[in-house]
């Protein structure tokens, strides 16, 4: 057993030192960095909100001038948007989905790779440029004509579009790795009817990013091809539409609200089943309900286009699918709500965190459905009405779970406890804090305050509102720091956390804290819904069935049908690799500089091919690519010949 396991380590260890780090295609270390690089933009992203809250504090404030108080908005809307809500909630399927479904590593590793460095150098560019006074300045919609060449000259849009460009590449790679991990990757015995319902919510959000950024891509593609080589796909006056830029952008941008939202409802059905210590109430209907989210979510774009003129008929039909989408929303909230009430319920900080999304988010919930009548939508268009329906939206109904699901998944990933205590205190300051900043906006766009202003003449009735809501995100600020803390001491000197702490369900849970380079010494089988479980009074499975013959000598692991789980073959994962770090290098270098000179594209295009063109030649060196000599596992069949993912 432990020759077996050193050879394990062996073959799935990541070289030493820096070309180790530069190299690793460990779905655990990448997506710990997406993790870190995510909470990054969004400490920076926070920063942003609270300087422009300082400056709404009081009227006719004159701490941040209009012009930067533009590019603060847009970026900070930009980056939580792109560079942390979506890439956070890829960033922790991505460690946990492999583990949750018995494999030894993501599908596409150097994809997942490349995916990181791509999103990590379009992050950084677009914070440089803010610091160089070339921000976004035309909001996180970049609503054209505002953000075309006649109204917003020079390179700022520029650089905001090609950060979308790049943020959406990287978003596309992990959702394609996380649909080939779900649906080919899954330990034996794990059909679709057992799969944990955090990965079906990983699974549906992944198909959705595959629909949905297309759009977006291509709308920031028109966009630039209009200011840097001429095109007039959004000019009226040659000929284009304006509006087309709204069609393509909410198409992308309402589903992303459910892209963010989605990941965070499967995360709450692992908490609230674990502290809950029964199953899921519903397991069926909470699936068809984030299957239902998923269609719904693409037939709701133009009720953000209500005071567009659109024809009344149409109106009409979007009205009612932004409804309609209540209703699975509504079956899974009382799905959790059935489970907690006759659970044996514990009470630890991540169930907290749970319990405060569902105040919030009915909340929000509730606004969505108000603005979804067109006659209230057009009163309080682009007033903070809306601002304050987003936010309980997105932070109620995204981070309160997000938050949850760190301290629930965080020893398993550090192989530390965090400390309860501080968390009671985090939970409680953010849960007021949020409160105290967004909820006076309601009132504040009721009575006309609109949004994207700097400042505010006295005298409006919108000091005391704005006053109050500044104190609230100052509880905000502490309770990130707290939460910063609490996670610095956990990592130097907290608890050290066993496999299962909180005596979990599924197979994440099966291997120790943190897990191993190779995930599983023996490839899981699952015999039921909640494989560590051996019945619905939460008692520990003593045993844990297991697959043999996935050889220990090079990066392998079994494949299985999509439906029923049955091994079909082993296949050999890659190994190790600097050229996903070259090629997001290169593209990099194609996109910046596409922003300067069109001929860019043209002349960046040769390193990427030679990049891409290395990284995909097969190499006789690769460990991985040795011949397979055994031809048959214990459980299925093979079929010849090894073969290696990219």
């Amino acid at each position: 057993m432990n020759a077996a396991t050193d050879r394990l380590q062996a073959t799935w260890s990541d070289p030493p030192g820096f070309i180790g780090w530069l190299t690793t295609v460990d779905h655990k270390r990448v997506a710990r960095r997406y993790i870190a690089t995510a909470l990054g933009f969004f400490v920076l992203a926070g920063l942003l909100a609270l300087a422009m809250r300082t400056q709404l504090a009081v009227s006719e404030n004159s701490l941040i001038g209009p012009d930067l108080y533009n590019q603060m908005f847009s970026l900070h809307g930009s980056a939580m948007m792109f560079l942390f809500a979506v890439p956070v909630m890829e960033a922790v399927a991505v460690y946990v989905v492999p583990l949750m479904v018995g494999t030894r590593n993501i599908s596409f590793p150097r994809l997942n790779a490349f995916s990181y460095w791509v999103y990590l150098f379009g992050g950084i560019m677009i914070f440089v440029a803010f610091f160089m006074d070339v921000g976004p300045e035309a909001g996180w919609s970049g609503y054209v004509p505002l953000s075309s060449s006649d109204f917003s000259p020079g390179k700022r849009t520029d650089f905001w579009a090609q950060m979308i460009t790049f943020t959406e590449v990287a978003a596309l790679c992990v959702a394609v790795e996380i649909i080939a991990t779900v649906m080919t990757m899954r330990a034996p015995g794990m059909t679709l009817a057992r799969i944990p319902l955090f990965v079906w919510a990983m699974l549906v959000t992944s198909f959705m990013i595959v629909f949905a950024m297309p759009a977006v891509m291509l709308s920031s593609s028109f966009l630039i091809s209009d200011r840097l080589v001429g095109t007039q796909f959004y000019n009226a006056a040659e000929g284009g539409d304006p509006l087309l830029w709204q069609h393509l952008f909410w198409f992308f941008g309402h589903p992303e609200v459910y892209i963010i939202f989605m990941p965070a409802l499967g995360m709450i059905s692992s908490i609230v089943e674990t502290f809950a210590r029964r199953p899921i109430f519903g397991y069926v209907p909470m699936v068809l309900a984030l299957v239902a989210t998923g269609f719904l979510a693409f037939g709701l774009w133009v009720h953000h286009m209500f005071a567009t003129g659109l024809p009344p008929m149409g109106n009409s039909f979007y009205t009612a699918a932004s409804m309609l989408i209540a209703v699975p929303a509504g079956v899974q909230i009382f799905c959790w709500i059935a489970t907690l009430a006759t659970g044996r319920l514990h009470l630890r900080v991540a169930l907290l965190h749970v319990i405060g999304f569902f105040a919030l988010f009915v909340l929000g919930g509730l606004t969505g459905v108000m603005l979804a009548s067109v006659p209230l939508d057009l009163q309080v268009h682009d007033t903070y009405f809306v601002v304050a329906h987003f936010h309980y939206v997105l932070i109620g109904g995204a981070v309160f779970p997000l938050v949850g699901a760190l301290y629930y998944w965080f020893p398993k990933i550090s192989g530390r406890m965090l400390s309860e205590r501080m968390g009671r205190w985090q939970f409680w300051l953010f849960f007021v804090g949020f409160n105290v900043t967004f909820f006076p906006m309601h009132y504040l766009g009721l009575i006309g305050m609109p949004r994207r202003v700097y400042t505010y003449p006295a005298g409006m009735g919108w000091d005391l509102y704005n006053f109050i809501s500044t104190v609230g995100s100052y509880m905000i600020a502490a309770s990130v720091l707290l939460l910063v803390i609490n996670i610095a001491r956990s990592l130097r000197k907290g608890e050290a956390a066993p496999a299962d702490p909180w005596g979990s369900p599924d197979l994440s849970w099966a291997v120790s804290s943190p897990p191993p380079s190779y995930n599983f010494a023996h490839i899981p089988v699952v015999t039921g819904r909640h494989p560590l479980w051996a019945d619905d009074n939460a008692t520990p499975e003593p045993r844990l069935p297991v697959a043999e013959g996935v050889r220990e000598d090079r990066r392998e692991v079994l494949l299985t049908t999509p439906v029923d789980a049955t091994p079909c073959c082993r296949w050999a994962l890659p190994d190790p690799s600097i050229w996903p770090f070259w090629s997001a290098l290169a593209i990099t270098v194609l996109f910046v500089w596409s922003i300067f000179d069109q001929w860019g594209i043209v002349w960046g295009a040769i390193p990427l091919a030679i990049t891409l063109t290395i990284w995909f030649w097969p190499k006789r060196s690769d460990p991985s690519l040795k011949h397979d000599e055994d031809e048959h596992t214990d459980e299925g069949r093979d079929d010849g010949e090894p073969r290696h993912a990219a």
